[in-house]
């Protein structure tokens, strides 16, 4: 992204939205004092967080057990409660479904490539299926504390090892085919992204003509095989992305806040939620509602407002697509495609 000198004022930046988390599939009844167990909990959880401030739901299940739920019927239930009772969030589907392991001692790893291509077609549709790209570890407590961790399951050695050892799996064979079936079922692909590799290969993909549309983006720094809490990665990875992309920022634990306050001031968009963090302070419990509540205070500290709902599906460009590689550099200001035989440096189109 391009700063002009005016860049950091906040009236000329687009508003900010802010994406909420309130699923935690990694957690367990306990372990946070705000998970949803029913689905009128699971329903109640994204109207508090609307009327918070949050116009992006991020939106995993979870079986009266506790245990996160793969059951595309209980995805299917809360889609369409959700588009009665929040009609101005953008839905997005968490594309893990849901990580946690099953029981102690099992691994938490991703579904298969065919299980996930299901959320394609889940009805009805969502706004959103966020995509994995690239084959990476995803050890989610590397950066952890055990003060992070004080009074979880997954201080409990058996659930500590099989998040330490998780992988994503998602390699060509899986994001080819998924952000196809994506574009046929008219639901809009939000990159997970940690590291320039793999900001690199989307942009392949879009230069290739695969991807045409919209990029929309997290940068997910969690540690553990993504991204990790450096600020200047954080800084060239805002630099790095394309002009007309759109950037939210993802972290976990107590890092979530600074982390999201440096994206705050530079115009780009925030994650919060119990499923990235429990903490306010060190041992002191922190609610989703309240992290958000806490996003919309800094960012109004800072003088950039809070988009609406309306504004939020703006924002994401929610049902575009475009004709092809050309368009979409365009569109994303990105310089074009070289043509055979043509030397020197690309310029932007006009």
């Amino acid at each position: 992204m391009h700063f002009h000198d005016d860049s950091l004022f906040p009236e000329n930046q687009e508003k900010l939205v802010i994406q909420a988390a309130p699923y935690g599939p990694e957690w367990l009844p306990g372990d946070a004092d705000d998970l949803p167990l029913t689905m009128d909990e699971h329903v109640q959880a994204a109207v508090d967080c609307y009327n918070a401030g949050a116009t992006v739901l991020h939106i995993h299940v979870r079986e009266l057990d506790g245990k996160g739920s793969k059951r595309m019927s209980m995805f299917n239930e809360l889609l369409g409660r959700l588009r009665q009772a929040v009609p101005d969030m953008v839905l997005q589907i968490g594309g893990s479904i849901s990580f946690a392991p099953e029981g102690e001692g099992s691994e938490a790893k991703w579904l298969s490539y065919d299980t996930r291509h299901l959320l394609a077609d889940l009805d009805p549709a969502p706004d959103q299926v966020t995509i994995a790209i690239n084959t990476s570890q995803m050890n989610i407590v590397e950066i952890m504390t055990d003060d992070d961790l004080a009074g979880t399951s997954i201080a409990k050695p058996e659930y500590y090892k099989a998040y330490r050892d998780m992988v994503v799996e998602a390699g060509p064979d899986f994001y080819l085919e998924h952000l196809e079936r994506l574009r046929e079922n008219g639901i809009q692909p939000h990159f997970q992204l940690a590291t320039l590799a793999q900001l690199e290969t989307v942009e392949r993909l879009i230069r290739a003509g695969v991807h045409t549309g919209p990029l929309i983006l997290n940068y997910v720094a969690i540690g553990g095989g993504f991204a990790g809490r450096h600020p200047a990665d954080l800084i060239e990875f805002v630099r790095r992305t394309p002009d007309g992309a759109v950037l939210t920022i993802e972290s976990s634990m107590r890092a979530v806040a600074p982390m999201n306050a440096i994206g705050i001031a530079l115009g780009v968009h925030v994650r919060v939620g119990n499923e990235d963090n429990l903490w306010r302070r060190k041992g002191e419990r922190m609610t989703t509602l309240e992290q958000i509540e806490q996003m919309v205070h800094i960012s109004e500290a800072l003088g950039r407002d809070i988009a609406t709902g309306a504004e939020a599906k703006k924002i994401y460009k929610l049902g575009e697509y475009y004709s092809g590689a050309n368009e979409t550099l365009a569109r994303l200001g990105m310089v074009p495609n070289r043509r055979p035989g043509q030397r020197g440096p690309m310029l932007r189109v006009v």
